[in-house]
């Protein structure tokens, strides 16, 4: 039996015990063994590591470890001055885009809401979630460590907060995805792209006094759904000021 000595930086600690945060922790284990199955196995799923140096010199996932190793693990926000030195995170995305597991429909509805790209589905099971994460290239968000540490996952978020609204700004912040944000120009049930559409043609479909006071509306041209600025535009659009404001003083 070997062991390495591993320590966790920055918000990686949020993975591990209290008792664990901020120490350096002993790991025994058969090898040969990866340094990726090492640090997951005491708790920190791989796609929250920026970086991992042992015994100071940068390593990727598949590093085998050897006895006596000493493993640091760095999350992405520990040190910007190193630029892509020894980065394992894969190039961030020009447009954030995403997929949320299916206890974040709140938070997928929000983003949406915002205008960011975000695949949600409540019939989706693990395996659909790191397929769509991995085939269309989208930041896997979830509540769920076992699911980030699934091998084909590359980009994965572990949201912190628990209220939808917190996750909406922890999100924005961590992906800087505010100023990406384009509000109301998807369709909150579907995820694709609004089109404007004259007053005539959905004349029809629309309530009495909606005919009366709107003139401006926009379609999904998946699901049709219908969409003008009422008085719910008008909550929603503070909640999602006031949410912008909150990321960006992060």
């Amino acid at each position: 039996m070997s062991s390495a000595l591993f320590r966790f930086y920055g918000p990686l600690n949020d993975f591990l015990a209290p008792a664990h945060r901020q120490a350096t922790l002993v790991c025994a284990f058969r090898e040969p063994a990866s340094v990726k199955d090492l640090v997951e196995s005491l708790g920190v799923p791989h796609p929250e590591i920026d970086r991992l140096a042992v015994d100071g010199a940068f390593v990727d996932f598949n590093y085998r470890v050897r006895d006596t190793d000493r493993i640091a693990a760095y999350p992405s926000t520990w040190n910007p001055l190193l630029g892509n030195e020894g980065s394992l995170s894969p190039v961030p995305l020009e447009h954030p885009r995403f997929v949320a597991d299916v206890h974040l429909g709140q938070l997928a509805a929000y983003l949406r809401f915002a205008g960011l790209d975000t695949v949600y589905r409540n019939e989706f099971d693990d395996a659909d979630l790191a397929a769509v994460s991995a085939d269309e290239d989208r930041v896997l968000l979830t509540r769920d460590v076992g699911l980030l540490k699934r091998g084909s996952v590359t980009r994965g978020y572990f949201v912190r907060a628990t209220e939808p609204g917190r996750q909406l700004v922890e999100v924005l912040r961590r992906f800087d995805a505010a100023d990406a944000a384009a509000p109301f120009t998807r369709c909150v049930r579907c995820n694709s792209t609004l089109v404007a559409v004259r007053r005539d043609h959905i004349l029809h479909l629309l309530p009495p006094r909606t005919r009366e006071e709107h003139t401006e509306f926009s379609r999904c041209p998946a699901c049709r759904r219908v969409y003008w600025r009422g008085s719910h535009y008008q909550r929603v659009r503070a909640f999602l000021d006031v949410a912008f404001a909150d990321a960006c003083r992060g």
